[in-house]
């Protein structure tokens, strides 16, 4: 055999970009064969050493396992279809990452301890299954007794989607949306808010008004105007109000509908069922909804000066 066309391991291993320990472990492991021995016992590599050395170099830091290598450099495998298979084991592991980092970056934003951080990590680890089981057990209790068909719109527009490959973004909002789901003041809170909007209490009973949107389009008029809430001038906005929502439930504007506008919007107002809103966007994919703590301020402001007593 022509001697030209053999390297020693020094030159393979420079040509292929490893060192000669390497190319030594891969030998040994029956990776690449070297053609020959010299004389001395020295081992002899052809050219098509360095290809398969690259080869090998290049799926090591994919990440496959000498097994899987060997048995691509001996044709036993395609390359392509360890290829898909590795895709797809790391596709799962990125979202194993994805969701480590989501925890970890809402325990270092909130300064959270350990029994939180556990809390956190169990809810993004939770299965579809287990999140619908959470999101129904939520809903079933917020919607007990008020009928199931009146508000199928509205318990539709509060149930959580997490898609099957979710961002970081996703996940950090699913982990905090969930411990909204479980929190049973939560659960209280927007229990009572659905209890306002039944008519009388009774099962069936279409929803009332949504008097926190109509106060929300009253406000945002006199809040781009620059009105103050305790002004003279917010009275028109008020009694302008009272008059949108004494027509909607049919219903006198009497003495007694601005203390009942005033309970409702105070019950609207809730900083986290705002937040709950937020988070839903984000987890559902839909856009961020208007912010609604400012119209509503300034109407708790206005009722609340103008129904004292």
């Amino acid at each position: 055999m022509d001697d030209g066309t053999l390297w020693a391991i020094g030159e393979v291993a420079r040509r292929a970009g490893l060192t000669v320990k390497a190319v030594r472990f891969y030998s040994d492991r029956g990776l690449v064969a070297p053609v020959c021995r010299s004389g001395a016992g020295y081992r002899r590599y052809g050219p098509d050493a360095v290809a398969r050395l690259a080869l090998v170099r290049t799926l090591r830091e994919l990440g496959l396992g000498l097994d899987v290598i060997r048995r691509v450099v001996k044709r036993e495998l395609s390359l392509g279809e360890v290829a898909a298979r590795h895709a797809a084991a790391l596709e799962a592991q990125i979202g194993v990452l994805r969701l480590r980092r989501a925890v970890l970056t809402a325990v270092a934003e909130r300064g959270a301890g350990p029994e939180e951080m556990a809390r956190m990590h169990r809810l993004a680890r939770l299965g579809e299954d287990e999140r619908r089981r959470l999101t129904g057990e939520f809903l079933d209790a917020v919607f007990a007794g008020s009928g199931g068909g009146a508000h199928a719109g509205a318990r539709r527009s509060l149930t959580p989607e997490l898609p099957g490959a979710p961002t970081e973004e996703q996940l950090a909002a699913w982990v905090e949306l969930a411990e909204l789901l479980e929190d049973p003041a939560f659960r209280a809170g927007v229990r009572r808010a659905v209890e306002d909007h039944t008519d009388d209490g009774r099962t069936g009973r279409p929803p009332r008004p949504d008097v926190a949107a109509l106060a929300r389009d009253h406000a945002n008029a006199a809040l781009a105007c620059g009105i103050d809430p305790c002004s003279p001038e917010a009275e028109r906005v008020v009694a302008a109000l009272g008059a949108d929502c004494a027509r909607l439930l049919g219903r006198p504007d009497d003495s007694g509908l601005r203390p009942w506008m005033l309970r409702r919007l105070c019950t609207a107002n809730d900083s986290r069922r705002e937040r709950y809103a937020q988070l839903l966007a984000v987890v559902n994919g839909w856009p961020a909804p208007e912010p609604l703590a400012p119209a509503l301020d300034w109407s708790v402001a206005a009722l609340s000066v103008r129904t004292a007593g």
